[in-house]
């Protein structure tokens, strides 16, 4: 192994800095010349590369985003775009490639591998946390406080108009983020898309809030719930009268620095990436699962479903009331 190439695609996550930064400066120990793709396989089949050095990426792991920047390629869907991609990473003399990002950037790498033997491993960065095969994902922690902050703020709103604020955070397949922001925010109400439970429970709950002397409350929804937060707004507003708002988090939550954890983790997986190529793995993502690295094959984590902590979803129930 004598370069490799990183790449960041997909959604950014706060925290893929700090990947990158690991990434070429454990392979700068090794004795591992580093390229950096800009703009993800987009970029890579239009030749934007260029050698990172351990200086470029100083002052990098407080920030979010990725100095890499990214898109979403459909060239790179097609066989040809494939082949163009190999091509330049032969050209560059590349014996190894590491993709941060999520399913679908995973999809790329695992396809770029299959078809032209160019070893790949992953590095799992996406907010949802919906990655099968590692504990936590870059970017989820962040992800988690940001909308945790955006919920005391609208609970104090809340609280002095007594309204009712159904909020919607990320998570289009996944309630993860729902989840850790209702039991840690207080929520009276979550809805995730692993249980597509009915609306009109929510009525109840919040009747009986308003029995008990709570003239506000705060409810959950990931956006992936089918009918969204508005669906759920109208279904109180229809059945309490009470006066209700709606609040989409939207892409704040990709932003920001990332917090301690994140940092933590990237720079983690980031390293463990770069010695799973020297060991001569590939077609992997390296996660984290039971307080060490393991490896996961590429395909499985889009085609094995990792459930949301069922323990977790009782616990935000039982202490809704």
């Amino acid at each position: 192994m004598k370069r490799l190439a990183v790449l960041t695609s997909g959604g950014d996550a706060p925290g893929m800095n700090a990947a990158i930064r690991a990434v070429v400066r454990t392979a700068t120990q090794q004795g591992i010349e580093v390229v950096g793709v800009r703009r993800g396989f987009s970029g890579l089949h239009r030749g934007e590369l260029a050698v990172l050095g351990p200086r470029d990426v100083a002052n990098t792991i407080q920030r979010g985003g990725t100095i890499l920047l990214t898109a979403r390629s459909h060239t790179w869907r097609s066989p040809e775009g494939r082949a163009k991609g190999a091509q330049v990473l032969r050209d560059w003399n590349v014996d190894g490639l590491i993709v941060i990002g999520g399913d679908g950037s995973f999809h790329g790498g695992h396809y770029l591998q299959e078809e032209h033997g160019v070893p790949v491993i992953g590095v799992p960065g996406t907010i949802d946390n919906d990655l099968y095969g590692t504990d936590h994902t870059i970017g989820y922690f962040t992800a988690v406080e940001t909308a945790l902050d955006a919920v005391d703020k609208l609970r104090d709103t809340g609280a002095s108009h007594e309204r009712i604020f159904v909020i919607e955070v990320m998570g289009r397949h996944a309630g993860h983020i729902a989840l850790d922001v209702a039991v840690a925010g207080g929520a009276e109400e979550v809805f995730i898309p692993e249980d597509a439970k009915s609306v009109e429970g929510v009525v109840e709950i919040v009747k009986a809030s308003v029995a008990k002397g709570k003239a506000s409350s705060i409810i959950i929804v990931a956006e992936g719930y089918p009918g969204g937060a508005q669906g759920v707004a109208d279904a109180i507003q229809n059945g309490t009268g009470l006066e209700t708002r709606v609040s989409i988090l939207g892409h704040i939550q990709r932003g920001g620095a990332p917090v301690s954890s994140d940092r933590v983790l990237a720079s983690r997986l980031g390293e463990a990436a770069v010695y799973a190529l020297m060991d001569g793995e590939k077609g992997v993502m390296v996660g984290r699962g039971g307080g060490g690295i393991v490896y996961t094959p590429l395909h499985e984590t889009w085609e094995k479903r990792k459930d949301v902590n069922r323990d977790l979803y009782r616990c935000a129930k039982t202490l809704s009331i």
